[in-house]
Order: structure tokens, then C-alpha cells, then sequence
């Protein structure tokens, strides 16, 4: 299978300071990833590069068989789908929840004068229905809840059609019916073959939908481990990964962990 993602040796320094130290880390067409790992591990800011916002201070990052620093990120861009907090805040307030779909056309966010045409319109329509949020279409973006937010920016990183999808803790500040709901979506486009490949950011295993097939941990921007889910989400990874004691357990699809009494 062709390489989605290649990051070779990849380091991130700022202030200083190592945000990725050495990251080595491949993904292939019609795997889905999760990524693991405590704050400050380093998840978002490896994002940041897979989404190609963020160019290495060392090593070669190459994306949908583009090399950062190589290619146009303004051309490579629309072909990754991303919902993030940081994306989430540069979204005006008064933005109509529609355009906040269309936008993702341009990879940008803000309406300005951009051209969109009818089927562009009948997507982010299609998108929207799609998560549960159509009859927010005229609302502005400002005026939604926690989770009508992240379902909306679910929609937005679809709608170009992406090779690559990037969600960056998209059950963050959930209540639990809303998480479900989100986790019950999630592994419903991990199981469609025609998705694209997925890669998810979480710090809880409970967050982890049926369906993802690797897994990615880290810790201080190193990597931990990384491989088939499977194999790879044991106590002794997520204990060295977390640096506590845990016990990790898998009952009908779904991921939990707890500290292990000793």
C-alpha cells in the first residue's frame, strides 16, 4: 500500500525546546490511526505537520506524495481534511454555519470572495445532513453548543473530498450522550472502505471508535510505540506511554483503562 503519510527523522524545535524529537512515523492507505498520549506529548503539533501547517526544523515530512518544503502547501492543503480547537478559534462567530462547511473548499476560514457553485452548495448541504446538523444551515457559528460545533467541523473536514483526515480531540468537552454520538459517527466512516484515511488524536482510550486499526503513542514528543491496534494498545505500552500503572481491557469494540491496583 502507497504511503499517505512519511515523516522521516522529523524534529519541531521551538523556544529551545524539542515539540517533536526525532519522529519517524508511517501511515498507509485504508488505515485508520488513533494517537495516544498525555499533554504535552506532542500530538497536536504532529498534527500540525501531517496537516502541512507546520514544517519541520529537521527531517522530511512527505504528505499525499508531497514533500514540505518541496511543494505548494496552498495546492496540498484541500486534500486534508482537519477539525481542531486551533481551527475551531479562527472560525469568525458570525461566520453562517454553511459557509464554515464551504470555506474548506479553499482551506480557509472566514468567507471573503470566494466563488462557490451549485454542487459546491449541494455538498456542504449533503455534509451538514449527513452529521445530524442541517437545521443549523443559517445559524452562525458562534451561536452553537460544544457539540454542534464539532459536528459542524466534522462536515468541513469532508468537504473536499479529502485523501486525509486529521481530527485533533473531536470529543473534547462533551457531555457523554453527545461523545457517543460522535464515537457511534466516527466508527461508521472508519468502516466505509471508500473513506479516506483517518487519523485521530485523543488522551483517552474510551474515545477510541470500532474500526481504527492502528495505534500511535507518544510521549515527549517521542514515539512510544506504534503499530495494529491489536497488538499494540497493551498495559505495559499505555503504562510507559502515560507513566502510570494501567490495565487496558477491550469488551464489544470498545477501549478502557484504569489504574492497576498493586
Amino acid at each position: 500500500m502507497a504511503d499517505v503519510l512519511d515523516l522521516d527523522s522529523v524534529t519541531i524545535m521551538r523556544g529551545g525546546n524539542a515539540l517533536l524529537d526525532d519522529l519517524s512515523w508511517e501511515v498507509s492507505e485504508g488505515e485508520r490511526w488513533v494517537v495516544l498520549g498525555p499533554n504535552g506529548a506532542g500530538k497536536t503539533t504532529l498534527l500540525q505537520v501531517a496537516a502541512a501547517r507546520m514544517h519541520p526544523t529537521k527531517g522530511s515530512a512527505e504528505i499525499l506524495g508531497e514533500t514540505l518544503g518541496g511543494t505548494d502547501v496552498f495546492e496540498l492543503r484541500p486534500r486534508i481534511g482537519l477539525a481542531s480547537a486551533a481551527l475551531a478559534e479562527r472560525i469568525p462567530a458570525d461566520e453562517v454555519v454553511r459557509d464554515v462547511v464551504l470555506t474548506a473548499a479553499y482551506a480557509i476560514a472566514g468567507r471573503w470572495r470566494e466563488d462557490y457553485d451549485k454542487l459546491d452548495h449541494g455538498r456542504a448541504g449533503d455534509l451538514l445532513a449527513a452529521f445530524g446538523v442541517e437545521h443549523l444551515a443559517e445559524r452562525t457559528f458562534g451561536t452553537l453548543s460544544e457539540g454542534e460545533r464539532k459536528r459542524v467541523q466534522l462536515a468541513r473536514s469532508l468537504m473536499t473530498d479529502p485523501e486525509l483526515v486529521l481530527l485533533d480531540e473531536p470529543a473534547a468537552g462533551l457531555d457523554l450522550g453527545s461523545r457517543e454520538t460522535l464515537v457511534r459517527d466516527l466508527a461508521e466512516l472508519a468502516g466505509d472502505k471508500k473513506s479516506p484515511v483517518l487519523v485521530l488524536v485523543t488522551h483517552h482510550v474510551e474515545e477510541i471508535p470500532p474500526g481504527f486499526t492502528h495505534v500511535l503513542m507518544l510521549r515527549a514528543g517521542s514515539v512510544v510505540v506504534a503499530g495494529p491496534i491489536q497488538e499494540t494498545l497493551t498495559d505495559e505500552n499505555l503504562t510507559k506511554t502515560f507513566d502510570v500503572p494501567l490495565n487496558v481491557q477491550q469488551v464489544a469494540q470498545r477501549w478502557s483503562a484504569v489504574l492497576r491496583q498493586e
